[in-house]
């Protein structure tokens, strides 16, 4: 049987304990997972790709999840596993309302690259996502039950520059 190979893309503008549940349910199905930051074009970006991709190597590291590895790519996620040989596109759902939203994704996913299969995996936690924690920051809450502590850390960092 050949190996199985997997993308979760987002934007994980921050990565958050959401995406890691995730990270970790697909790690346990694929043989390999890239963890792709992208680029959405409707969304302006808090933090840079680069420091999410340090961050996210940490706590993949720390999580010991040796089958994930995490990149930054700009372009067309079906392009992306096309040139790299992936056959799988892991998306979490949290609840009906992202499953309409990835639907309609999967569908365009299928017309760029048909040998693409979708995989929805659903999240623990429906209420955190990115916005939410974005939010929290803004009021200066506390994010450390939202964010591994890699990501927390990240963040500090950054907004202390």
């Amino acid at each position: 049987m050949s190996e199985r190979h997997a993308v979760y893309a987002g934007s994980f503008d921050p990565f958050t304990v959401g995406h890691l549940d995730i990270v970790r349910k697909a790690s346990r199905i694929f043989d390999s997972v890239t963890v792709l930051i992208g680029k959405n074009s409707e969304k302006k970006r808090s933090f840079p790709a680069e420091d999410m991709r340090d961050a996210i190597e940490k706590v993949l590291s720390f999580e010991k999840l040796d089958n994930c590895k995490v990149v930054v790519d700009e372009g067309i996620v079906a392009d992306y596993c096309k040139e790299h040989g992936i056959s799988f596109v892991v998306r979490g759902l949290r609840n009906n309302m992202d499953y309409n939203y990835e639907e309609n994704i999967a569908k365009i996913i299928e017309l760029i690259n048909p040998e693409l299969e979708c995989v929805y995996l659903r999240a623990n936690n429906e209420a955190i996502s990115s916005s939410m924690v974005k939010e929290l920051l803004l009021y200066g809450k506390d994010i450390s039950d939202f964010v591994p502590i890699a990501v927390k850390g990240k963040i500090r960092e950054i907004r202390e520059k």
